[in-house]
């Protein structure tokens, strides 16, 4: 999806990977800053959020973009808003896209398609269009923000389990020992399912009773296909 609303954008860009530790960069007066982050349970990872505050702003405007796996952002997209505003950003433009839930597969399966990626064209460029006289803009979400409820379940490997360390080196967090891939540090963990995405042996999954009860939760709560909402700001009123 950063890429996508990028391309509407027609402009030269920079990416930093939040799955990483990264330093504060340096921004020129007239750089946009557009933040893409992932909703899990209604809220953004915490690591996430931290990393995003290495980059500092002095006014410059701002994009908040999440993607959801099609049941609710909930307060994800306010938190977002209010960090980049925190660091010193001016959020002239909002949205909330829709991907493959990250844990149920089946669940917006084919997400983001050529329709996400039409919207996130025309997104970019209205932001374009109404660049020069925008304000701040309003976004859904609840203060303070609702908590997300923990799991006691993570992923983990089961006998066929190599030790290849893919799945340790692209941990986000590095809840991943690389002497012993087949592990999981749950205090670390954020559930995200890099791991169990990027194995290529496809030994790594969540519990079997865990799948169980989140397909039948999910599958109850999101029904039908969803158009991804977006929020732009409007002209002072003068």
């Amino acid at each position: 999806m950063a890429d996508a609303i990028a391309a509407g954008f027609n402009m030269p860009t920079a990416d930093v990977d939040l799955t990483k530790e990264c330093s504060e960069i340096g921004l020129g007066e007239a750089d946009i800053l557009m933040s893409v982050l992932p909703i899990y349970a209604g809220r953004i990872p915490k690591v996430a959020l931290e990393r995003l505050s290495a980059l500092k702003g002095e006014g410059q405007k701002a994009v908040a973009v999440v993607v959801y796996g099609n049941r609710e952002f909930d307060d994800g997209l306010l938190e977002t808003k209010n960090t980049l505003e925190g660091n010193g950003f001016q959020v002239v433009a909002a949205a909330a896209f829709i991907a493959e839930h990250s844990i149920v597969r089946s669940i917006a399966a084919g997400r983001p398609d050529a329709e996400d990626v039409r919207i996130a064209h025309k997104f970019a460029q209205k932001i374009l269009e109404n660049l020069s006289e925008t304000e701040g803009v309003q976004v859904p979400g609840n203060e303070p923000y609702v908590e997300p409820k923990p799991t006691p379940f993570h992923p983990s490997a089961d006998e066929n389990c190599v030790n290849c360390v893919l799945c340790a080196e692209n941990c986000p967090v590095g809840a991943i020992p690389v002497d012993n891939c087949s592990s999981c540090n749950s205090e670390l963990c954020i559930n995200c399912l890099r791991c169990v995405q990027l194995c290529p042996l496809h030994c790594r999954s969540m519990p079997a009773p865990f799948m169980a009860f989140i397909t039948q939760m999910l599958n109850e709560k999101v029904c039908g296909y969803k158009n991804p909402p977006v929020f732009l700001s409007e002209a002072p009123k003068t």
